[in-house]
């Protein structure tokens, strides 16, 4: 069999896409070429015989068939399939001219492009967008670093802590109205028997009938409708601020956040790039840099960030720039960056004399050498600036088109904070949320953007969160010290979230990206930022309309609100349940008397009605995180129930034993009593301060009071 047949494939389809083998002849190792463009997502196939006999015709196979050890060959435009390490090569095998420059945004969230050189790994899902190089693959599959942040996602969420609290108040309600019904129907079957001397069937289904209506009365049969109705409502008013609420618990765990995690790119900062303060030298204006900047330029390189970046400042800030034409200048000549000279020239006349000089942009080591003189001031400010992770281009110009170089100026570019990102954070840290600012980005830079944003400046590096030689107790303290986290991948965003929720933070997570769904899916609240992925918004717990921080400012203070409103309710509701249990038990077996069972009905309905219209109740905002106080709350539940219970018992003997009303009036005014007290139990406990500093909306007071008429009609009518 000749070489050709043995690496014949025929047609096959793939995914409902057609895709072509074709015949290639030659011996040697198999390279696996990946043009992987978005709209096919193949990996082309070629073989190689030698280095004068490189193959014209490619085969093509699915990016699923790549194993450790393939070699791609990684071009413009390509997605990468496979993690790899970049082996300094060109397709023909020869030194690689030019270093890779790669899109790293579905990995890290971060739009600017990275240089990778020979020996760096080159990540799936990553986009070539300059130079082509030879790659070893390394990972595939489930194994590279995209395909094990998609395996987080599929960690189940534990259950919401407002379930937990539903649960936990649900159950203990029930066990005690269980244990203490069950014991009020075993003392009425042996009261029967003792009186009696039998107990009939009636006797049972009347006892059991009694049971079954105080049991409706004293479970909280409302308490989970309620909840939701004010989260509902609460998740409306979120709406109105442009924060979309898709999983309603959240509305509440929001409240609770501690720590706000934030990726830095498009929440903090605009997420491009934009010149910052350029340094000029001696004889030049800064009107100077922008202009021979600009005259430096490529227009049809005009989507490149940089480029883009420098004709956007010399248009809107010099009075000589109008879109593409500069008023009193024609250039004459261009010459495009290029990767050997790492400068982009121009020659260009002045309209007005006739005189022509060159002007050059590019990058600041390779500008400054142009000069036949150095300029230590200039080579000061390019430490500087690299220092705090700006990106700097020199500008330089000739008085005459073969003169000598001189330094016009160098120009710095940033990705800026948002405009509200500041008044935002230091608004957070009132109410006490500690921020912090993840991103992909270098540490120099996101140190820079901290210190703008009046963040503390502690950046951990992506090394130190993934530092084997440090326990894990070691690297929590770090991250809860730190103030940020550069240069991270998606397991870090879900590392430093995993060890912030183990220490008992409630943790809030934005993000935009695939790189960001799982660190979204496991934090208490994740938060997909405008304009985010499809993936980012099924991870997420809340999307947000509109862009920056604010609105998750916004979100918070509302959730407050809204916890405030649920704990009233429950601290009442829980309040109510005791009180009645502890009455209706003490009083049955002291003093064999039972309410009519229309009378319990009645005071089940009207209460819980009532208490439906909490969810618009007015409350303070906390200043600080909620915190979920079970113990207390229950105290304070069981506290409250104990007093109303006296109140009970002592209205219970004045109108028996001092006023001596009859059987039917006794029953009548415990049913107003009881129906009523609970309610000045809700005014009392719709704040943690005194009553009088929260005036309740009017809807609230006019439904409790509506109730309570409902009650004295019918006390008057049964009288």
């Amino acid at each position: 069999m000749d070489t050709a047949s043995r690496y014949y494939r025929a047609s096959f389809d793939i995914t409902f896409k057609k895709v072509k083998i074709h015949f290639v002849h030659g011996h040697g190792s198999v390279i696996r070429q990946s043009t992987m463009p978005a709209e096919s997502e193949e990996v082309y196939l070629m073989h190689k015989v030698d280095k004068a006999e490189i193959p014209a015709s490619t085969a093509a196979v699915p990016a699923t068939e790549l194993v450790v050890g393939d070699i791609l060959v990684l071009r413009l435009g390509d997605i990468v399939p496979a993690d790899a390490h970049l082996l300094g090569l060109d397709a023909s095998g020869n030194p690689a001219q030019t270093d890779l420059h790669v899109d790293q945004s579905a990995l890290t969230g971060e739009s600017l492009l990275v240089k990778k050189r020979k020996g760096d790994l080159v990540y799936s899902l990553c986009v070539i967008k300059q130079g082509h190089q030879l790659g070893v693959v390394v990972r595939t599959g489930p194994d590279t670093f995209i395909g094990r942040a998609a395996s987080l996602i599929n960690v189940t969420r534990d259950q919401g802590h407002f379930q937990k609290v539903i649960n936990y108040i649900g159950n203990f309600l029930i066990a005690i109205s269980v244990i203490m019904v069950t014991v009020l129907f075993i003392y009425d079957l042996v009261e029967l028997r003792i009186l009696n001397g039998t107990v009939t069937g009636d006797d049972v289904l009347a006892t059991i009938k009694e049971m079954v209506i105080l049991t409706i009365a004293a479970i909280p049969v409302g308490l989970p409708t309620v909840m939701s109705v004010t989260m509902a409502v609460g998740a409306k008013e979120l709406a109105k601020k442009q924060v979309i609420v898709k999983r309603l618990t959240a509305v509440e765990e929001l409240s609770s956040v501690t720590i706000l995690c934030t990726d830095k790119a498009g929440t903090l900062t605009l997420n491009e790039l934009t010149m910052d303060e350029p340094f000029v030298t001696n004889n030049y204006t800064r009107d100077d840099v922008l202009l021979y900047a600009y005259l430096a330029s490529e227009p049809s390189a005009a989507q490149d960030p940089i480029e883009l970046a420098v004709r956007t400042a010399a248009q809107e800030q010099h009075h000589q720039v109008d879109h593409d034409y500069v008023h009193g200048y024609r250039v004459l000549s261009f010459t495009p960056f290029n990767p050997v000279d790492k400068m982009s020239y121009a020659t260009v006349e002045e309209l007005g004399t006739g005189h022509s000089f060159r002007v050059a942009k590019g990058a600041p080591q390779m500008i400054l050498g142009l000069g036949s003189q150095g300029n230590s001031e200039a080579e000061a400010a390019v430490e500087d600036l690299a220092s705090r992770g700006l990106r700097a281009l020199g500008v330089a110009r000739t008085r005459e088109p073969q003169d000598d170089w001189e330094l016009v100026g160098l120009i710095s570019l940033i990705d800026p904070p948002r405009s509200d990102s500041a008044a935002t954070i230091s608004d957070c840290q009132l109410h006490g949320l500690s921020v912090k600012m993840i991103t992909g980005d270098q540490a120099s830079i996101a140190k820079e953007v901290a210190a703008r944003l009046g963040m503390g400046t502690l950046i951990l590096d992506a090394d130190h969160i993934a530092n084997p030689g440090k326990s894990e107790e070691e690297v929590t303290d770090d991250c809860l010290r730190a103030d940020g986290f550069a240069r991270v991948i998606p397991e870090h965003k879900y590392k430093v979230v995993d060890l912030l929720q183990k220490r008992g933070h409630f943790v809030a997570m934005t993000g935009d990206g695939v790189n960001d769904a799982a660190a979204l899916k496991k934090a208490n609240v994740g938060i997909a930022v405008h304009g985010s992925t499809d993936a980012a918004r099924s991870a997420a717990d809340i999307v947000l309309l509109s862009s920056g921080l604010s609105p998750i400012m916004e979100g918070i203070k509302t959730s407050r609100v809204i916890f405030q409103r649920l704990r009233s309710y429950a601290l009442y509701r829980i309040t109510s349940t005791i009180h009645i249990l502890i009455f209706f038990f003490v009083i049955t077996i002291a003093e064999d008397w039972q309410m009519p069972p229309i009378f319990l009905i009645l005071i089940s309905v009207l209460n819980d009605a009532a208490t439906l219209i909490m969810a618009v109740d007015n409350v303070n905002i906390s200043p600080m995180p909620e915190k979920r106080r079970l113990r207390l709350l229950m105290f304070l539940s069981c506290a409250l129930a104990a007093i109303l219970s006296l109140f009970s018992f002592a209205h219970f003997f004045i109108l028996r034993e001092v006023i001596h009303v009859t059987p039917g009036q006794l029953a009548t005014a415990m049913y107003l009593h009881i129906s009523s007290a609970p309610h000045f139990v809700i005014f009392s406990t719709r704040v943690e301060s005194f009553c009088w500093r929260s005036i309740p909306s009017w809807p609230f007071t006019v439904v409790v009071l509506g109730t309570q008429m409902i009650a004295l009609i019918i006390w008057i009518l049964w009288l």
